[in-house]
């Protein structure tokens, strides 16, 4: 196995940061780490374009869930333009999203998958997946 160059080390280490943010809840360290026409592609539902809308989106998750990335595991390609980053969320659902079971506090617990291009250091898109099926049964678990 070869050393990492030095882009694909960069690039996991801006995903990484970025992850570290997520998990201290702060928002503006979040989006300083993205372009500005961000491309944001959930597991559900459409696209968000812009670090305006992924702001948005990170506002609306920070009310209905405090959510923390575990272990993630970051790969990348040798230029750095693309990663991929894999990790246990554990969370609380404490306020009831639209559509989904009501909400009262459940912990929960999933497997992500993520995407991410990389353009000029900054996240130019970032794809989130997990299965919502097994998140809906543990929260209706309580």
């Amino acid at each position: 196995m070869s050393a990492p160059h030095s882009s694909e080390r960069s690039t996991i280490a801006l995903i990484a940061d970025y992850y570290d943010a997520f998990n201290r809840r702060d928002v503006d360290a979040m989006l300083a780490l993205l372009a500005d026409e961000v491309v944001h592609e959930p597991s559900q539902g459409q696209p968000r374009r812009g670090k305006a809308a992924f702001a948005q989106f990170l506002a609306h998750m920070n009310r209905c869930y405090r959510e923390h990335v575990h272990e993630p595991v970051v790969l990348a390609t040798p230029d750095g333009s693309h990663a991929s980053a894999e990790f246990r969320l554990t969370g609380a659902y404490i306020e009831s999203d639209e559509g989904l079971p009501a909400a009262s506090g459940q912990a929960y617990a999933l497997r992500v998958g993520a995407f991410f291009d990389v353009d000029q250091g900054l996240i130019a898109r970032v794809s989130n997946h997990y299965n919502l099926a097994d998140w809906i049964a543990q929260v209706e678990r309580g």
